[in-house]
């Protein structure tokens, strides 16, 4: 017969009834191994990346020291009354009032401290809208901080703050307590926040007997258990609760102020950080909670000062009020654009006289207020809070702490030095005389970290650096004590412009040497181990190459062509461009627009191709339109990214229309979409022969879609459904309905793979039913954007479809139903999917992240269900949906078992092309941060590409093995 001239006669025949199925053991050997090949490049990709995680995002060295108060006799500084040696064992009880302790590093300036902690607080919330170019509506609403800075003789002034990325509140809380620099790698504890081990300056405070009261954030108690006399913790990660929290501080706050047990008290609030956001900055929560906060400090201030007289309780009380980290104008941070990494500050002293600061030490920047007075705001670094406020409250400061006690916030709890000789010379002098001695212990203590650490470290600081840093400290300390040391000593009080001038000259070197080590720490903080770095990346190598032969291998008529095709070779070209790009910063910035460039130029090839064979040019066509409708999309997306006050200022009316039709269209053109989306699926499921639980499947994907365009409905104040959801039980009752929907369909795909694989080999009806059934809590978690998003999705992945079967069935030879898998189609879907990523809203950064996803159907936050909810949001459309619709690319007419089973082989080679993509995708993203990890914008670009990237690897190597299961 034909077949049998056809067949290699190690085939053999096996007699179904009347049918003859032809079998090749070859074949049939390869897909009962299929999933083992997939579990074995998901395991190997683990290793790789695990391997090079452990050298590249290495935390810093966190050394086990604590500084305590006898360690300062060591130091070049003043000897001064014997310091008590606390250890963590002390009494806090029995700890002496303020008047009667001896000091410890330094001579205490302050006896309590307030500190007033507002989540996300911009620079343009505190500081007047004259400092800026325009007015906003969100400016000049904290008026009581503004009232107080700018007063005549004020003891209270506004610093323009700034933190170091990344900008996630677990970071900048241990930044602003260690007085070190973040670390990246910390940013994937933000949701459970270990308890720092690291010396830091509220266990200095318990150390020397201070008593601390906590209400607000609950990551304060995670970060510092046990360390709290008092503590009111509440839950801090339902960015939709905008009051638990504050009201919660509110509760406590007041009645506290009043109490005198305690040293020390922090209150955080978190309203500010969740208004953004859910709502951003330009908006009415975020107006409303900055009144409420300034409500709230009036208050505060007023029972500070109600109490502020001689022998008062507050008699020598400084008040902080400051921001962690600042926010987009979409209310996201985490990053390190100039918006989230400004914050502000204000500080205040219950003292009526603060010594002045000598102007050579003044940072202060004025302008001009609509009245005509000069107004004017400091600066500080927030890497100098930890040994600032140890000085201010004389405690030793945490010993890896490299900052330095900031001038100016020190002056304003500096009062009770000399009050009668405050706005004299002498007050100056006297002021200049206790800063010196201060920054004498602080550089000491710098120095003394630096030493241990390099000596500590397994890498170190290199010795040119370390020599350098020695110099700097070496030639300070001489001047110290060969000339200021003795000037001080010796000193009778004159008032002598030349003795000043000495002290200003070693308050100088000093301020250069702490400038000399920060500059270091930040270029060079992170230690890099090469070894596991390139051991990960060869891994990584190897296991593509392996997974390129498992694509590749075999001359079958239904394997993937490796040939000099056109094919063949654009592909190679594709992802050789890509993989080239990520070596710039400002490709990776652009990355969504190269994926969307790369995506038209193959939708030309095939455009082209079709004009040619004279078919399919509507497809082509059609295509190039959703290609560009994706650009126009990823462009938005990008001013998302990008967004400043002056862009939101010129902002077209297609970013926030408000003409009323541009409003219809934008609340019907979602729900006209998902009616689209249920037109096709009953469309699927008639014109098929759909059976048994395939079809059952499909249609509870019709009503999932049809209660997500209920739910937006309800929401929409056209159709005059607002009363639907009290009706229904409120808001979480649909977004519950369709994810348990979507549990009991992939519970019912599961049962029919494992008990009817047999019966059913309509692939189409089988993808469609796992697609439908993903998509529904893709497009709720998406938002209104999700079915628009979904529909131009299944329109280019329809094109694809198309134009990819043209191309085979010309290319078919009339004796097989298969001709070779062209690759060029697989590396469309994978940017295709790459397109979605970025047009829906996305981009590699955790500030690019939908928190509020996370509670889309739920109030209370579970770490595990929420992370989840997460991940689907962010890989929904660009992971999760693109694994599983990679099968209808191949489309087959024939129901033949032979079709069926060259069918199997060929889609388990399409997923191994598929992963080959997206791990040559991340060995690319490897090489890149590599090369670059002494880069400026290393942690800021490079690591959070790479971090996406490796979620995505995984994932995808995960679904792959899920799908090969499904459809094999």
């Amino acid at each position: 017969t034909l077949a049998s001239l056809i067949l290699p006669p190690a085939r053999r025949k096996l007699l179904l009834g009347n049918k003859t199925r032809e079998f090749d053991p070859e074949m049939e050997t390869y897909l009962k191994k299929k999933k083992l090949i997939a579990i074995g490049f998901l395991l190997i990709h683990s290793i790789a990346i695990l391997i090079f995680t452990r050298g590249f995002l290495l935390t810093r060295t966190e050394l086990p020291f604590h500084s305590t108060c006898s360690d300062v006799s060591l130091s070049p500084c003043l000897a001064s009354s014997p310091p008590p040696n606390h250890d963590s064992n002390s009494d806090s009880s029995s700890i002496l009032p303020f008047q009667n302790q001896p000091k410890c590093w330094t001579k205490p300036v302050v006896d309590r401290v307030v500190i007033i902690v507002l989540d996300a607080l911009r620079i343009d919330f505190m500081a007047p809208s004259a400092f800026f170019p325009e007015p906003k509506p969100w400016m000049d609403k904290l008026k009581i901080l503004q009232k107080l800075a700018f007063a005549n003789e004020s003891s209270a002034k506004i610093f323009k703050a700034f933190a170091d990325p990344p900008t996630t509140s677990l970071q900048r809380l241990k930044g602003l307590t260690t007085g070190g620099l973040p670390t990246f790698i910390d940013v994937g504890n933000s949701f459970g926040a270990p308890a720092i081990v690291e010396d830091n300056f509220i266990s200095q405070l318990v150390l020397n007997g201070k008593r601390l009261v906590m209400m607000g954030d609950d990551t304060w108690t995670q970060l510092f258990p046990n360390q709290f006399q008092k503590s009111y913790p509440f839950p801090s990660f339902n960015v939709k609760d905008l009051d638990t929290v504050d009201n919660g501080c509110i509760e406590h706050l007041f009645p506290t102020l009043y109490e005198d047990d305690w040293d020390v008290l922090i209150a955080h609030f978190l309203g500010v950080d969740h208004a953004g956001h859910i709502f951003g900055v330009d908006s009415s929560p975020m107006i409303e909670k900055l009144e409420q906060y300034n409500t709230v400090l009036e208050k505060v201030i007023d029972i500070l000062e109600s109490q502020a007289g001689p022998g008062g309780l507050h008699e020598s009380t400084m008040l902080i009020v400051m921001g962690d980290h600042g926010q987009t104008l979409n209310g996201d941070h985490g990053g390190g654009t100039a918006e989230e990494v400004e914050t502000s500050m204000f500080a205040m002293s219950t003292k009526k006289h603060t010594t002045s600061v000598p102007p050579e030490f003044d940072t202060s920047s004025c302008k001009q207020n609509p009245d005509g007075k000069q107004i004017c705001i400091s600066s500080i670094e927030q890497l100098d809070f930890a040994a600032t406020l140890s000085a201010l409250l004389g405690i030793s400061f945490p010993f890896g702490s490299i900052g330095h006690v900031n001038p100016e916030l020190y002056a304003l709890g500096s009062g009770n030095l000399e009050l009668g000789k405050f706005g004299t010379q002498l007050a100056v002098k006297e002021w200049v005389e206790n800063y010196v001695n201060v920054l004498c212990v602080n550089a000491w203590q710098v120095k003394r970290y630096i030493d241990v650490y390099s000596n500590s470290s397994v890498v170190g600081f290199s010795s040119d650096d370390m020599l350098r840093i020695s110099d700097l400290y070496a030639a300070a300390e001489q001047n110290w004590s060969k000339s200021v040391k003795h000037i001080l000593t010796d000193s009778n009080g004159d008032d002598d412009s030349t003795y000043t001038s000495d002290l200003k000259e070693q308050i100088s070197a000093y301020l250069s040497f702490f400038s000399s080590v920060v500059e270091l720490a930040r270029s060079k903080w992170t230690e890099f181990n090469l070894n596991l770095m390139i051991t990960g990346f060869g891994i990584l190598v190897i296991s593509l190459i392996l997974q390129s032969l498992a694509t590749f291998h075999g001359d079958k008529p239904y394997a993937v062509d490796s040939g000099l095709s056109t094919g063949a070779a654009l592909t190679l070209f594709i992802v050789l461009i890509r993989a080239c790009s990520f070596l710039s910063n400002s490709y990776i910035l652009e990355e969504g627009k190269v994926a969307n460039f790369l995506l038209a130029t193959t939708g030309l090839i095939k455009l082209r191709y079709s004009v040619m064979k004279k078919t399919m040019r509507k497809e082509a066509v059609i295509f190039l339109a959703m290609v560009s409708i994706l650009r126009f999309s990823i462009d938005i997306g990008l001013t998302k990214q990008a967004a400043t006050s002056q862009f939101m200022s010129s902002s077209p009316s297609w970013i926030a229309p408000d003409h009323p039709a541009l409003t219809y269209a934008i609340e019907i053109a979602p729900i006209l979409s998902v009616v689209i989306l249920i037109s096709v699926l009953y469309i699927t499921i008639t014109k098929t022969s759909c059976e048994g639980l395939w079809k059952y499947v499909t249609v509870g994907s019709m009503i999932s879609y049809f209660l997500i365009a209920l739910l937006w409905a309800s929401e929409s104040k056209l159709f005059g459904l607002e009363g639907l959801l009290q009706v229904t039980g409120g808001r979480n009752l649909i977004p519950q309905t369709v994810y348990v929907n979507t549990l009991v369909q992939l519970f019912l795909l599961a049962s029919a793979r494992m008990f009817c694989s047999g019966k059913d080999k309509n692939w189409a009806i089988r993808t469609v039913a796992l697609v439908s059934a993903c998509s529904s809590p893709v497009i709720l978690l998406s938002g209104k954007q999700g079915s628009m998003l979904a529909l131009a999705y299944l329109l280019a992945g329809y094109c694809i479809m198309k134009l990819e079967g043209v191309e085979r069935r010309t290319k078919s030879d009339g004796q097989n139903k298969f001709s070779k898998l062209n690759p060029l189609c697989v590396v469309q879907w994978s940017l295709l999917s790459i397109c979605m990523f970025f047009a829906s809203g996305h981009w590699c950064a955790f500030d690019g992240l939908r928190y509020g996803a996370a509670f889309v159907g739920f109030d209370e936050f579970v770490l595990i269900r929420q992370a989840i909810l997460l991940t689907i949001e962010t890989f929904g459309f660009s992971v999760i949906l693109s694994v599983f619709g990679l099968p209808l690319l191949i489309p087959i007419r024939s129901q033949t078992p032979r079709a069926h089973e060259e069918k199997r082989h060929q889609v388990f080679q399409m997923y191994m092309l598929y992963g080959v993509v997206s791990a040559a995708t991340v060995t690319a993203t490897i090489l890149c941060v590599t090369i670059h990890r002494r880069h400026l914008m290393v942690w800021g670009l490079f690591a959070p590409k790479f971090v996406f990237d490796v979620v995505g690897l995984f994932l995808t190597d995960l679904l792959i093995c899920l799908a090969s299961a499904y459809y094999l």
